[in-house]
């Protein structure tokens, strides 16, 4: 069995398909019985699940996810019943590694009943698939109710309130537009967060296609504290702990929903430029790549990144990183081809 893929956090979290639509897991009330469906994420009670020991649990763990009669029948849907003491099979639901929610020793996962994402729609049991996108489950934060902290060993908040603070160590980014995003940069002495000083941006662009949103941008950044001369590195939700870096680092937008979390993203920041780009649906870990970790803003995220321009964009969705036609580049093979 595979942690949840928050893996340091033992927090109340929901559960949304991997196609991000801004729907959560929902038990439609605290009784043995109650059906589940797919309702819009609020951070309601009904939607705070817990996983651990095994079972994906609800209402402060008394009740358990339940495989309804215990039957393996494809199409067969999920209710919740009092957590049981003597290890339910019915309630016996762990997360893979690859994000599935899988019935232990059944050989079935929590599936879309005809890939369906309209609110009150029941999720049913499939057999599992490494392709199949419906089967792909996330868990993460509703926006209006986030925790202190989302990871351990994080050292600063995803609750960052409302407001602004040059000492604050908000480590929760949002992305909407040209005039209204976040950038990750070294913590010093709108949400919570610093404020990027007068002087700093030199240009901004942000472009939004059907699978992510992306911001670029010049900029004068040892005024947010990179070191003159900084090269940079990537951020992204992983890390090598598979806690993230920075290490409990969530990103919202309003783009694919309101207030939805992009469960993928990755960034770069220099002292001279930034990209940042977060994505949605069954193949945001490819947009969102994070092998490519020493090639850049413009290699990862090709755009414009011209100073003394700030404008919106729609946009089709670039090839994804490292892909050539019907080619894939590795980093560290030689030649390297140049960017999109």
């Amino acid at each position: 069995m595979s942690q949840p893929p928050s893996r340091g956090n033992t927090s109340a979290l929901c559960v949304d398909p991997g196609l991000n639509a801004g729907k959560c897991l929902t038990a439609a009330s605290n009784t043995d019985g109650a059906i589940v469906t797919l309702q819009p994420c609020t951070g309601s009670t009904e939607q705070k699940w817990t996983i651990t020991g095994g079972s994906v649990k609800l209402f402060g763990d008394t009740k358990c996810l339940d495989v309804t009669g215990e039957s393996t029948t494809n199409g067969n849907q999920l209710q919740i019943w009092t957590c049981s003491t003597n290890n339910n099979p019915n309630q016996r639901l762990y997360f893979t590694d690859d994000d599935h929610l899988r019935w232990t020793n059944h050989g079935k996962c929590v599936d879309l009943a005809d890939g369906s994402l309209a609110s009150g729609d029941r999720p049913e049991l499939g057999d599992c698939s490494g392709t199949n996108a419906n089967q792909v489950r996330k868990v993460g934060y509703s926006a209006n109710a986030l925790p202190a902290t989302s990871e351990s060993g994080q050292s600063g908040t995803n609750a960052c309130g409302s407001g602004q603070s040059q000492t604050s160590k908000c480590q929760t980014a949002w992305i909407n537009s040209a005039t209204d995003f976040c950038l990750w940069a070294p913590p010093s002495a709108g949400r919570g967060t610093r404020t990027i000083p007068n002087g700093t941006l030199k240009g901004v662009h942000f472009v939004t296609t059907p699978d992510y949103v992306q911001v670029t941008g010049k900029g004068d950044f040892t005024k947010i504290n990179a070191k003159a001369g900084d090269e940079g590195g990537e951020l992204d939700p992983h890390g090598a702990d598979g806690n993230g870096n920075p290490i409990g680092g969530l990103v919202f937008g309003d783009t694919f929903g309101a207030a939805q979390q992009s469960h993928e993203w990755t960034s770069f920041i220099s002292d001279t430029e930034f990209c940042f780009r977060a994505c949605v649906g069954p193949n945001a870990a490819r947009n969102c790549q994070h092998i490519y970790d020493v090639m850049g803003c413009y290699w990862n995220m090709p755009a414009n990144y011209d100073s003394g321009t700030y404008e919106n964009c729609d946009a089709d969705n670039d090839l994804p990183m490292g892909v050539y036609g019907t080619s894939t580049w590795h980093q560290g093979t030689s030649p390297t081809p140049t960017a999109h």
